[in-house]
């Protein structure tokens, strides 16, 4: 008999197509971190992006007010409600100025939320660059 042990090993190599659907599948697990750069950019977009959706939507919400008041004055709705002509157009003038002044403070409140949003954000937009220019 022969005291010579056999170490036979069995080994199977995965495709091509499947060695990538592991790692697609490992990637969901692991905890890796975000890249500096596309972290940097996304704390910038976010800023703007949350000052315009605050603005565009009083900008849209002051127009439509605005063309309610100019219905209210300009249209026959106040025959066809029974109501009188001339309070409708006291109305229609009031809600339109309601509508303008929202119009109005859409630019302001962007530039103030901008400001306010960037403000918070700056430490962290400092580290990354900080960290990014080395």
């Amino acid at each position: 008999m022969d005291n010579h042990k056999n170490n036979e090993v069995f080994s199977y190599t995965y495709s091509a197509r499947e060695q990538a659907e592991i790692r697609k599948i490992r990637e969901k697990y692991t905890n890796k971190e975000e890249d500096k750069m596309k972290r940097l950019r996304r704390l910038d977009a976010g800023v703007t992006q949350k000052a315009q959706a605050v603005s565009l939507t009083l900008g849209i919400l002051g127009t439509l007010i605005l063309g309610f008041g100019m219905s209210l004055i300009m249209s026959d709705l106040p025959d066809i409600l029974g109501a009188y002509k001339e309070l409708s157009m006291v109305v229609g003038i009031l809600i339109g100025i309601v509508g303008g002044g929202f119009i109005s403070l859409a630019y302001p409140i962007y530039h103030f939320i901008l400001k306010r949003e960037r403000k918070k954000i700056a430490p962290e937009i400092l580290r990354l660059t900080d960290e990014l220019m080395k």
